[in-house]
């Protein structure tokens, strides 16, 4: 994929966002709860939380859409309350939901944006064109984009969002609902813009675009950051390793439990299939002693790993939440 239009960095500062105590209430729920948030500029920062913890509202403060009911910001030094202009010159928000019109082709999309954001109508086609070919949309250009796939649409409506290349790129859940083959390209297109000087902060509640994409992670829950690292900072934190057993029985897993919390000093998680159970470790060398006496009290074992924690296990850690589970709405309206 060609790589899109690069922006200029000329005395920038080295951090894209920084965020201290943000809050955001509606009625009496405080969606944003006392963010601090620091994202370094040309980098891909992982926002994770299940739905309901504040991920979407607080890119909508960050992104001059909501006033906040306490603390600050700055973008690229700009400050969040007074210089919203300036702010807005500089980023662009993708949504979760397509903001296109399906009416249009693609190409007639792009032109009409290129148009709104200033450019003459030979260069907005230009611009168009040049977006359409990276995004690999060029044989549907001539198409309305209510037939294009989900993938597509996905495509077309981040190309939207960069007519004008912004340094600084919300993505709200850019690929939810795509199927594997559409979520690669989207990926790498973020990692075409992140090359060509953009930062993009990303929300997400797939823990492997998060460990594929983003150089930073924080988790929020809540309306609260719970913790934030690297993805193998945040993976050691949990433990450093995940035993996870399959039973042959499940009317020995509650025996199992006991057996291995007694064994292992860790707490066991039970999985929804009634014959599987995990626990994060910090000693390795427990695991031989904790399965022999599995055996010697006649609980089968049909299977069993032992390996470092994964991203869902930190993430389900943390918040209590599986990645995909649904929680309470950020606004309480939706």
């Amino acid at each position: 994929m060609s790589r899109v239009r690069g922006v200029s960095l000329e005395a920038a500062p080295d951090w894209a966002i920084e965020a201290k105590g943000l809050v955001k209430i509606f009625g009496k729920h405080r969606a944003v709860d006392g963010v601090d948030l620091t994202v370094r500029r040309g980098t891909v920062f992982g926002f994770l939380g299940p739905n309901g913890a504040g991920k979407t509202t607080t890119i909508r403060l960050l992104a001059t859409l909501l006033k906040p009911d306490g603390g600050s910001a700055r973008i690229f030094g700009h400050d969040l309350s007074k210089e919203g202009d300036e702010i807005r010159s500089r980023i662009s928000l993708t949504g979760q939901y397509a903001s296109i019109d399906e009416d249009l082709t693609g190409m007639e999309n792009l032109v009409m944006m290129g148009r709104l954001m200033g450019y003459g109508r030979a260069a907005a086609k230009a611009r168009a064109a040049e977006l359409l070919k990276a995004f690999g949309l060029q044989e549907a250009a001539k198409r309305q984009v209510k037939n294009y796939s989900g993938g597509m649409r996905r495509r077309i409506d981040i190309a939207a969002s960069i007519v004008v290349t912004p340094e600084l790129l919300f993505l709200d859940e850019p690929t939810a609902g795509l199927d594997p083959r559409s979520r690669n390209q989207v990926w790498d297109i973020i990692r075409a813009l992140v090359g060509s000087g953009t930062t993009v902060l990303l929300t997400t509640q797939y823990l492997e675009e998060a460990d594929q994409l983003a150089d930073r992670i924080a988790v929020i829950n809540q309306g609260k950051i719970i913790a934030e690292g690297t993805s193998s900072e945040l993976k050691a934190s949990v433990g450093t390793g995940t035993l996870s057993l399959q039973l042959v029985n499940a009317e020995d897993r509650p025996r199992a439990v006991n057996i291995l919390e007694d064994k292992l000093s860790a707490a066991v998680r039970l999985m929804l299939d009634s014959t599987s159970l995990t626990a994060q470790i910090n000693d390795s060398f427990l695991v031989a002693d904790a399965l022999s006496e599995l055996a010697r009290n006649k609980i089968a074992v049909s299977d069993f790993s032992f390996g470092r924690p994964s991203l869902d296990e930190v993430f389900l850690t943390l918040t209590g939440h599986e990645a995909a589970q649904e929680a309470q709405s950020e606004e309480g309206v939706s």
